[in-house]
């Protein structure tokens, strides 16, 4: 009959094993903390709420009594433990734990540190050992990482806290237990139920989402309901509540010294909530509390009073009780191994967590059943309760972890998305005064200032791509204070290391450090660590902004630095009191500014491992000596989602290609350079459609081009040359510069810097235009892409502003923009090194051109042309092209009408075959720039360098693809990265990775 019922378990010779759970992890340090409690009284929820693990069927039913006949009594009492195994230790714990399960056929095991394929193989290597299918248990309260390497790790409770959004918290649980069910897991030790009122208490802390029941109670209904709808059962903890206690029951038996009254008013509070809403489970904690207690330091863990009376009877829950680990000390040191145990079994718990000797125990226990001390209907009430969950657990049909693609299924790109949304909504603002916060101008001096032991790079990364931001440190406080008096503001991001049990607090030198840049500046602080490292600061009063992002994590300090520069609005809580300078549910909400954010892309929806297919492309074009590096960026919806770089900045694999590294944009100078601020004009109606040549520029008047108007113009649809390699005309008989036009030295005669010790004649600018003025039209108006164009408007644009282009566009657009890794000349600024290079030039400047303009006739123009000149990076290319796509604004300040932008984002000839706006690129045909399958409104350009910035308004994207395809130099074959279509494809699979 037993094989015929469970088929699973074979028996080996019986040894004495001890298994001593004394590892069973601390999970906390000191707390610091006030108390707001809402005295509400506890109001039933969600009464319709569906308890699936409190239903029995009558397959259940038979299933479990005919198992139940079936045991000997050394069987059911086995079921009563369960035991700690690691997958992180030697074969000899292995067989020591498999025999424990073949010998006393213990009911269950709780895994702690290892990883996740190892637990899974020996998972099922016990589970095949046993006669009974085992329970498997966890204690992962923010996830299987929590005691799983390689795994998943969601924010603490505390973090969850701050969230209003309880929603996102119901999220998070399936999440959790969709990871339980695949690594063959029942039980999940989590939710923390306990409110953390003690601001001294040493083991929750950032384990509790607070001090207010109501938000506990909300907060911990979510994440059970979440895990509980994948099938896996919430064990709520610590039972009655282990909040308000100034001890670690890992080490001592913590007191609560509290009313029977103060603890069914608050710590019982969520406790009614859950149990209301259907949690399968709850652990009792060890706790001395004489209102629920009265023998002298008796755990509540062994109190027939509390685990009977008070849980089972007057709460009238139904679940499994287990009790916490019984090696901890606060169970412990009350009685010994085996009598611990049977004292928590006659105290009416059901399962027996982390026994420290399991035969001693078994066999007090039968001693017990033996002596009528324990009844047979007692054992047969836990045990059959056992039996019933491992029936709704599946465990009558038990079938083996799979382990294929473990790894890939644990860590899935979709905690991603909802980490990003999960911290989005935690960060929290405490205090902003002059509303410091979003940061509106970037043309300011921001730095950077920080503190703490931990990695703080996503974060700094993140805010200097929104503007300038310079770190600044020095090992003395005066000096770092007068290095900071040429900044306006000075952000102090606080970093301290992402793990539960470090130390989170500020040094005594930290603090002071803080004071004195305070005094002095106006100062931002960012927390990123548990909020109680706040109650160490003495004044708040010279610190303008608070923020507590909560944890230390990669996209905390990525959504904070959103945060900070306005991508996104602060919506976070704070879960707990500081002082009472900030009480619990303090929260300013800031503005929102339209600037490009972060986010991953589910987030936007659009399908990541479609996605990931741009790495294969980029990979071809740099196998296939396409080009040796690039950028390549995606935003939708205001959101970037994809953002990486890839090879090298020449084929010698010296320098890899960062994010941050600048490539000459080619062609894209003329529309993030030029097009703007001539539609600046247009907005001010400087200019119109129908304007004629020789009114904006006088100096064509007496030329064949007076009567181009303005459209015409931008169309390149006016007749104009396509281009004239003006630099050849400079040469001598073997393409060396001639002397007449040339000096290695910069002088007032020769001042426009071609190159490195290259410098052209300062009036050779009159002889461009004058060339351009005397070149002939077109016999017939048809279109042609001419530089002309835009070397026309930069004088243009010059004369009527009396500024120079590089001015102009640093004034008007990039220093407002935060585009501060765009501009021409980049050697002003930038290292050589963070620059590609972009051509060996052995026929004009007979040099390795890099950090100058590629192209000729810019190079002749200083590096300044209104065609060409401009160096920059995938993320500021990025906010161009997003303040077209929101048709002028960006940041909240608008550059030009919508009206404007509509203009001309216009295919004003496209009856004649024109595929253009005024400026954009807009060829969707054949021959086109794109890959066919953007929107008819999407726009942008090409450029020479191996470049594409467009823009698709209907689905709201901007692609950025950067590259050096010109270097070393260009192909006898041609642009092969044109011809093979690389950033065509890479457009493709951005289209397809759409989801809706």
């Amino acid at each position: 009959m037993k094989n015929q019922l469970l088929k699973i378990g074979s028996t080996i010779v019986v040894l004495f094993i001890m298994i001593n759970c004394a590892n069973y992890k601390k999970t906390n340090i000191s707390e610091k903390v006030g108390i707001a409690e809402n005295n509400k009284k506890y109001i039933r929820k969600n009464k319709n709420i569906q308890k699936p693990f409190l239903t029995d069927s009558e397959t259940e039913k038979e299933w479990v009594d005919r198992l139940y006949r079936s045991m000997t009594i050394d069987e059911k009492i086995g079921q009563l433990f369960m035991i700690a195994a690691y997958s992180n230790k030697d074969e000899a714990h292995q067989k020591a734990t498999e025999k424990l399960v073949t010998d006393y056929k213990v009911g269950g095991i709780i895994f702690f540190q290892g990883g996740p394929v190892r637990q899974a193989v020996l998972t099922n290597r016990y589970q095949a050992s046993s006669k009974t299918p085992l329970f498997i248990a966890i204690d992962g309260e923010w996830g299987l990482s929590m005691r799983i390497d390689s795994t998943y790790r969601y924010p603490w409770n505390m973090t969850l806290g701050a969230i209003q959004d309880v929603d996102l918290i119901e999220k998070v649980g399936q999440n959790m237990g969709e990871e339980n069910k695949r690594m063959g897991i029942h039980f999940n030790f989590a939710p923390v139920i306990d409110i953390n009122t003690n601001p001294n208490n040493p083991i929750i802390g950032n384990r509790s989402f607070g001090e207010s029941k109501i938000n506990v109670a909300n907060k911990a209904s979510a994440l059970m309901k979440g895990q509980q709808s994948q099938g896996i059962f919430s064990t709520g903890k610590h039972f009655p509540g282990h909040g308000d206690t100034s001890t670690d029951s890992h080490k001592t038996l913590p007191t609560v010294n509290f009313s029977k009254k103060r603890i069914n008013l608050v710590e019982l509070y969520p406790y009614k909530q859950l149990f209301d809403e259907g949690l399968a489970s709850v652990m009792v904690g060890h706790l001395n509390i004489p209102s629920l207690e009265p023998t002298e330091n008796h755990p509540t863990s062994l109190s027939y009073k509390v685990v009977t009376k008070l849980l089972q009877r007057k709460l009238g829950f139904k679940g499994l009780i287990f009790t916490d680990a019984l090696g901890m000390k606060g169970a412990s040191n009350f009685k010994g191994p085996g009598e611990v145990d049977l004292a928590a079994f006659l105290a009416g718990n059901d399962i027996l967590l982390c026994p420290e000797n399991v035969p001693l125990a078994i066999e007090k226990i039968k001693n017990a059943y033996n002596e009528n001390t324990i009844t047979e209907k007692r054992l047969a009430r836990s045990v059959k309760k056992i039996l019933h969950y491992k029936f709704k657990a599946g465990l009558n049909k038990y079938s083996p972890i799979d382990t294929k693609n473990l790894y890939s299924d644990l860590n899935a790109s979709k905690k991603d998305a909802l980490q990003y949304r999960l911290y989005e909504n935690a960060v929290t603002v405490l205090q902003n005064k002059q509303d410091l916060l979003p940061i509106k101008n970037l043309n300011q001096k921001i730095a950077y200032v920080k503190l703490g032991d931990s990695d703080n790079s996503s974060f700094l990364t993140t805010l200097k791509k929104y503007t300038d931001v310079t770190e600044v440190a020095d090992a003395n406080i005066e000096q770092l204070n007068i290095k900071l008096k040429e900044f306006n503001t000075v952000i102090i991001g606080f970093h301290k290391k992402d793990k539960a049990w470090e130390n989170h607090e500020f040094s005594p030198t930290e603090l002071t450090w803080l004071q004195e840049i305070a005094k002095h500046n106006n100062v931002i602080l960012d927390l990123f660590t548990k909020p109680y490292s706040l109650l160490s600061i003495p004044t708040f009063e010279n610190i303008e902004s608070v923020i507590v992002s909560y944890q230390n994590s990669d996209i905390a300090q990525i959504v904070s630095a959103e945060l900070i520069f306005g991508a996104i609005e602060a919506r976070g809580k704070l879960p707990v009191s500081i002082h009472s300078i900030f009480p619990a549910n303090t929260g300013i909400t800031t503005a929102k500014l339209d600037r490009l954010g972060f986010t991953a892309p589910e987030n936007q929806d659009m399908d990541p491992t479609v996605l990931s297919k741009i790495d294969a492309i980029a990979q071809k074009a740099i196998d296939g000596k396409m080009t040796p590096g690039m950028q390549v960026l995606v935003a939708r919806k205001g959101q970037v989602v994809f953002q990486k770089s890839y090879g090298h900045h020449t084929y010698d694999n010296a320098i890899k290609v960062s994010n941050s590294d600048l490539y000459d944009v080619a062609s894209i100078s003329k529309m993030i350079s030029t097009l703007p601020n001539v539609m600046q004009l247009y907005d001010q109606k400087k200019v119109d459609l129908d304007t004629r040549l020789e009114t904006m520029l006088p100096y064509f008047s007496n030329t064949n081009k007076k009567d181009i108007i303005f459209k015409d113009l931008l169309s390149h649809y006016a007749g104009l040359k396509a281009w004239i390699p003006f630099y050849k005309a400079t040469l001598d008989s073997n393409n060396k510069p001639l002397e007449k036009y040339y000096r290695k030295n910069a002088s007032s005669e020769f001042s426009l810097k071609v190159a490195d010790n290259l410098f052209l004649r300062t009036d050779y600018q009159d002889t461009i235009m004058k060339i351009i003025a005397d070149t002939p039209l077109a016999a017939k108006k048809e279109y042609r892409y001419s530089d002309f164009t835009f070397i026309i408007l930069k004088e243009y644009l010059e004369q009527v502003t009396n500024k120079k282009l590089e001015v102009l566009s640093q004034e008007n657009f990039f220093n407002s923009l935060g585009m501060n890794n765009t501009l021409y000349n980049p050697l002003q600024k930038f290292d050589i090194t963070v620059i590609a290079p972009s051509e060996v030039d052995n026929y004009f400047r007979h040099q390795v051109v890099q950090g100058y303009v590629h192209d000729m006739a810019a190079a002749m123009q200083g590096g300044v042309a209104g065609h060409a000149g401009i160096f920059s990076n995938a993320m500021d290319v990025a906010k161009m092209m997003q303040l077209y796509l929101q048709k002028g604004s960006y940041g909240n300040q608008r550059y030009f009408s919508a009206a404007t932008f509509d203009t001309f984002n216009t295919c004003h000839f496209c009856s004649e075959g024109v595929e253009r706006g005024l400026g954009f690129d807009k060829r969707l045909g054949p021959d086109g720039s794109t890959c066919q399958c953007t929107s008819p409104s999407s726009f942008g350009h090409t450029g020479f360098t191996g470049d594409m910035a467009w823009a698709d308004p209907e689905n709201g994207l901007v692609y950025i693809f950067l590259s050096n395809r010109t270097y070393p130099e260009v192909s006898e074959l041609g642009n092969t990265l044109a011809k093979e279509k690389i950033r065509e494809d890479i457009q493709k699979i951005i289209q397809q990775s759409i989801i809706k």
